[in-house]
């Protein structure tokens, strides 16, 4: 038996007007979504808690099995292990954008989208005077996004974001956390290192370029989301399982690898609403050869929710249906289940505490009667209402792959 876990981030709203008081996933068309639910065991999920927001790297760990509330060290670490870099003891790691900054104030958090990997060479040599042992990474990531790792003696994940989340202020200064003097000096060290960066953007030829063309140019790197490496044992020591992660972005591969999965691209896959899903599938197929657990992450559902696109959204969902078909298609002896890391809801275009939908289908499962996949629906079905962390568990069960407790 093996399993393949189908995730669409931020799949799940709220009723909306606009759609006559259905949510995207009732108003699109799944028939596919709607055969798992039908053929399987459903019910509704609270990723962390009822009522409690998640976001997408606490959620995706939730999702694994983790406890984030005893894991969770911050976002950056992920990124960075998301993006290929290994992170050893000690290393702190922030996630960031490329941004635009007038007269001292943020005008653009993305720097119109900019895509940052066209500067990888040039922030490859990144160092401070004042802190020379302290090695400094700056790995352009996806988009408009990046990694900065900081390596070294004396350096703590528990400092606050220069980056305010907002235009039309200035950026922040970073602080320490708590009273440790490696939280007050990774602090300074930061502050230091944004001013450096600043400086280095601004001279670049490409964004002279920009401004001459009234583009907005990336001449300030704003970080966020100090962190380490989650103190998680991987699946495979946990469970016995081989598993896969079939992801482009940089936090959910972060998370998965974090888990002990391997990490795969697919052809075509993008990270946003243009992605082609089914190619995720095809890939995910092909990897049940030699896998036990295959974990695919759509993002381009979140993406749309954050526009506050509900067409968008509703495209997206049916690609992840047209994905799913191909899974009905092409398995054999395994589980699929479908759900979502969290609601975001298109009204507020942010991520919302609501629960979300969970379907199981497979060879042994106790099928309810749920006959189609959406939020209301499957809050009847025979999983009741379950957590994020519960869902490995139960998958795992399945697989015949955990032990018994007691005598």
């Amino acid at each position: 038996m093996k399993a393949v876990i189908v995730v669409g981030d931020g799949m799940a709203d709220r009723p909306l007007k606009e759609l006559d008081g259905r949510t995207p996933l009732e108003a699109a068309e799944t028939p596919n979504l709607d055969e798992v639910a039908r053929g399987g065991v459903c019910g509704i999920m609270d990723i962390l808690s009822p009522g409690r927001p998640p976001g997408s790297d606490v959620a995706n760990l939730a999702l694994l099995g983790y406890d984030p509330y005893r894991c969770y060290r911050g976002r950056g670490a992920l990124e960075a292990l998301g993006a290929g870099i290994e992170m050893g003891e000690g290393d702190v790691a922030l996630r960031g954008n490329f941004a635009t900054i007038r007269d001292g104030v943020i005008v653009d958090r993305r720097a119109g989208r900019i895509d940052g990997t066209i500067f990888t060479e040039y922030l490859g040599d990144v160092k401070l005077e004042d802190y020379p042992n302290v090695e400094i990474l700056v790995r352009p990531t996806l988009g408009h996004r990046l990694v900065v790792v900081l390596r070294g003696e004396g350096l703590s994940w528990r400092v606050s974001d220069i980056d305010p989340h907002r235009t039309g202020v200035p950026p922040l200064k970073a602080e320490p956390l708590d009273d440790s003097p490696e939280a007050e000096r990774t602090a300074r060290i930061l502050n230091q290192l944004y001013e450096v960066l600043r400086g280095r953007m601004e001279r670049h030829p490409i964004n002279r370029e920009r401004v001459e063309k009234g583009l907005p140019p990336a001449n300030a790197i704003i970080l966020r989301g100090a962190g380490a490496p989650p103190k998680v044992k991987p699946l495979g020591e946990i469970y016995g399982v081989r598993g896969a992660c079939v992801a482009v972005t940089p936090t959910i591969r972060g998370a998965c690898a974090a888990a002990g999965l391997d990490l795969y691209d697919a052809p075509g896959a993008t990270g946003g609403v243009d992605t082609d899903a089914v190619s995720k599938g095809r890939v995910a197929v092909k990897l049940l050869e030699d896998y036990d657990l295959i974990y695919i992450h759509v993002k381009g559902t979140d993406n749309a929710t954050h526009d506050g696109d509900v067409e968008a959204k509703m495209m997206v969902i049916e690609k992840i249906d047209d994905m799913v078909g191909y899974l009905l298609d092409h398995v054999e002896e395994t589980y699929i289940a479908v759900t979502a890391d969290h609601t975001s809801s298109i009204r507020v275009r942010e991520h919302v505490g609501d629960p979300v939908p969970i379907a199981i289908w497979g060879p042994e499962v106790r099928a309810d009667d749920v006959d189609a996949y959406s939020e209301r629906l499957c809050a009847r079905g025979g999983l009741g209402r379950i957590r994020g962390i519960d869902l490995m568990p139960i998958l795992m069960n399945l697989l015949d792959r955990v032990e018994r407790f007691g005598a």
